[in-house]
């Protein structure tokens, strides 16, 4: 099963046992990460799943054609602290090639 780690504003890791097919959203959600809401359940319709992409997988998180789709980037126009890392947690489905994807929460100082 591919590890997930949540870095949180704090600067505090949680590691998480991430089943494959489920997004990112949906795993904070179901291990209790505050801080990711999950708001309209992964339908493109808030920014509450807002995360950070480590750049080591910023290429894995896209989707197959490689463009974030527009819905996406209209969502994340309303996030908090939007960085060129910025992305909707509902939009990446946790796979094997994701395997030790770190993702830091909105308010996280990150030099990425």
């Amino acid at each position: 099963m591919p590890k997930l780690t949540f870095i949180k504003p704090d600067k505090s890791e949680i590691e998480i046992d991430a089943p494959e097919g489920l997004s990112i959203m949906e795993v904070a959600v179901q291990n209790g990460i505050d801080e990711i809401e999950g708001a309209c359940g992964g339908g493109l319709a808030c920014a509450t799943c807002h995360v950070y992409v480590h750049p080591d997988f910023q290429k894995k998180c896209l989707p197959d054609d490689g463009e974030i789709v527009e819905e996406e980037e209209d969502m994340l126009d309303l996030a908090f602290d939007l960085k060129k890392s910025s992305r909707l947690g509902c939009q990446i489905i946790m796979d094997q090639d994701k395997d030790g994807l770190k993702v830091a929460l909105p308010g996280t100082d990150v030099a990425w």
